[in-house]
């Protein structure tokens, strides 16, 4: 029986070392790829791509890149998770496509204010956020909104740096949504951030806009897996009421 979301969230453990003899569905894991695309991201983007890995010379190729960590060397699988912020005129092209569908049966006189500032998010706001070049563009942005913020507040991350963060927080959304999926149906991973990257992208053939998110180790934990009780600080030192 598949577990409730908090028992899924207690299963989970990094697992470093896998069973050798347990095969894993691709089927159910593609399904927990799905879940993954299903994260919240910023704008609705969604400036990720996700490479399951089944293939064996693939999987020796990324172990290595992975430097061989035990993990790496004993997944039956892999999921690789990948940014992709060059992809946002394409990404942003698709969510006004989308919209503009919505409002088919609309003339433009009926476009409500709520409509139009969707129109103009896609249109204006997102292209002035993500628009730079060799990061000139993003310093000027960067002087701008810091002025206006001195009068109200504004968002302040605007350069290129702030936007490749901002892609990597929504990657890192969607990867705990697959490590959750599996937990949830009996299957281990191990997100995996020491590895040689530029090896990662030639191994999967990506273009150089493309930067690698997070590398996620897939498989059955064996019993040697877990390399001791799971570990927190106490909670009263992170949990603060307002």
């Amino acid at each position: 029986m598949e577990k409730t979301v908090t028992e899924a969230i207690q299963y989970r453990r990094s697992v470093r070392v896998y069973k050798d003899d347990v095969a894993l569905d691709d089927e159910k894991i593609r399904q927990c790829v799905l879940n993954a695309s299903l994260a919240p991201n910023s704008s609705n983007l969604q400036l990720w791509e996700f490479y399951h890995i089944t293939n064996d010379v693939k999987l020796v190729e990324l172990s290595k890149a992975c430097f061989d960590q035990p993990a790496s060397k004993t997944a039956k699988q892999l999921v690789v998770v990948v940014t992709r912020k060059d992809l946002w005129k394409k990404r942003a092209k698709a969510n006004l496509d989308f919209i503009q569908d919505s409002f088919a049966n609309k003339t433009l006189d009926q476009y409500t204010q709520r409509d139009k500032f969707a129109l103009n998010y896609y249109k204006k706001l997102i292209p002035t956020l993500y628009t730079d070049f060799l990061g000139l563009f993003g310093g000027i942005k960067y002087c701008f909104f810091q002025i206006v913020g001195l009068f109200r507040p504004i968002y302040r991350q605007v350069r290129n740096s702030d936007m490749r963060i901002v892609a990597h927080k929504s990657a890192a959304l969607a990867a705990q949504n697959f490590m959750i999926s599996m937990a949830a149906i009996g299957y281990d991973t191990c997100p995996m951030e020491g590895s040689d990257t530029l090896r990662i992208k030639k191994v999967l053939g990506l273009p150089r806009g493309a930067e690698i998110n997070m590398v996620i180790a897939c498989g059955v934990r064996d019993e040697q897996g877990i390399y001791g009780p799971r570990f927190r600080v106490p909670f009263e030192e992170v949990y603060r009421k307002v």
